[in-house]
């Protein structure tokens, strides 16, 4: 696979934009990646063109591939910013379909507000180029398997018809998923918290599970301490990296390099 000057399996200390416009068409199987949203962090001074990101994405992105946009809302004056739908809606516009609008749940959040309930949870678009190829989905165990009487073609006179069949012993898991973050939590890598706003390791490991298989090229253009990198090399899928920080890029570049050894 030509990736231009790029080749895979690095990391790029360079503006996503630049970079993106150096790779050919259709050549990335999965993006994942969380972008410096609503200004919630600040990124060194550096700036953030969002539709532009979008657009190359499409271009760089296979037929059938997937990109996992996580974002989330900054309040300001009690109103909450809704840019997320706003990035999600331009999404749409480029080409892509809004394949599904999943939930990271943090189980420790520390942000609390005054006169509303606690934010506890950022939005994990999922974003396709037409039907995704891959969908390798996640199982959790149900309480009750087996085979019972399972109400079935309930009509709008609400009599209940049953008829025997199959509970399953696993079931696919639901779109919300939860995940402590911080130190043990994101990550156990102590020097990655020199970035200011990571996202879990076990995150980008399981969408990358989810929407990919061995093999396949996965990207982030804005890889900032490397997680999904190096979730990538873990998963035994190539992966790319790009990086506007220096500094970021060489947290970034350490971490891939403890899995070194599952590299290709």
């Amino acid at each position: 696979m030509e990736l231009g000057r790029f080749e895979k399996d690095k990391i790029y200390n360079v503006d996503c934009l630049v970079g993106m416009k150096e790779l050919p068409d259709n050549v990335i199987d999965l993006v994942v990646t969380s972008p410096p949203y609503d200004d919630l962090r600040s990124y060194n001074g550096y700036q953030f063109d969002f539709e532009n990101i979008a657009l190359e994405l499409f271009r760089i992105l296979k037929k059938q591939g997937v990109v996992v946009w996580v974002v989330g809302d900054k309040v300001k004056k009690g109103n909450k910013s809704l840019t997320s739908f706003r990035q999600a809606l331009f999404f749409q516009e480029v080409g892509f379909n809004v394949h599904d609008v999943m939930i990271y749940k943090k189980k420790n959040t520390p942000f609390m507000r005054s006169n509303a309930y606690t934010n506890c949870f950022e939005f994990m678009f999922v974003f396709t180029k037409g039907k995704p190829k891959t969908f390798n989905p996640l199982k959790t165990p149900t309480v009750r398997h087996g085979m019972e009487k399972l109400v079935t073609n309930k009509k709008a006179d609400g009599v209940n018809k049953k008829v025997l069949a199959e509970l399953k012993k696993e079931k696919t898991r639901t779109n919300i998923w939860e995940y402590a973050v911080g130190l043990g939590g994101s990550t156990n890598d102590k020097f990655a918290f020199e970035h200011t706003a990571i996202f879990p390791e076990k995150l980008a490991y399981e969408h990358i599970l989810s929407w990919s298989n061995k093999g396949d090229l996965v990207f982030d253009p804005m890889c900032g301490s490397g997680t999904t990198c190096k979730m990538a090399a873990m998963t035994k899928r190539h992966f790319l990296g790009m990086e506007i920080s220096e500094k970021y890029t060489k947290i970034a570049k350490k971490r891939v390099q403890l899995v070194k050894s599952l590299l290709f």
